[in-house]
């Protein structure tokens, strides 16, 4: 089970927002959610607008922040901020893939 909250959370490291433009990717998902796919794994996550974020009904929390047209994260399982870039022009309902340090997870904003 520690192996499975670790791959979520080391996923979750994809999930990184951008406010530049009219409702951007990043606005719509941390606005909305969304529910990551990583290793096999449908990992749901939930963002607050003051910064924090949940995923695995809890068990993974942690803050975020948009710089530019990335999203940068840390957690309770991945303390060091990582920034990942997300494409522009996607809106809730959108399925798309990112890449960070620990791989390429598919991303589906709520």
């Amino acid at each position: 089970m520690k192996a499975v909250i670790t791959l979520a959370a080391v996923a979750l490291a994809f999930a990184a927002p951008a406010f530049a433009q009219t409702s951007t990717t990043l606005q719509e998902l941390t606005t909305k959610g969304m529910v990551m796919t990583a290793g096999g794994m449908d990992i749901p996550v939930t963002y607050k607008p003051d910064g924090t974020f949940t995923a695995m009904d809890g068990q993974v929390t942690g803050k975020w922040r948009i710089e530019g047209e990335k999203l940068c994260t840390s957690s309770n399982f991945s303390p060091e901020e990582e920034c990942v870039a997300y494409p522009t022009g996607k809106k809730s309902g959108d399925s798309f893939e990112v890449t960070g340090a620990a791989g390429t997870a598919t991303i589906k904003i709520n």
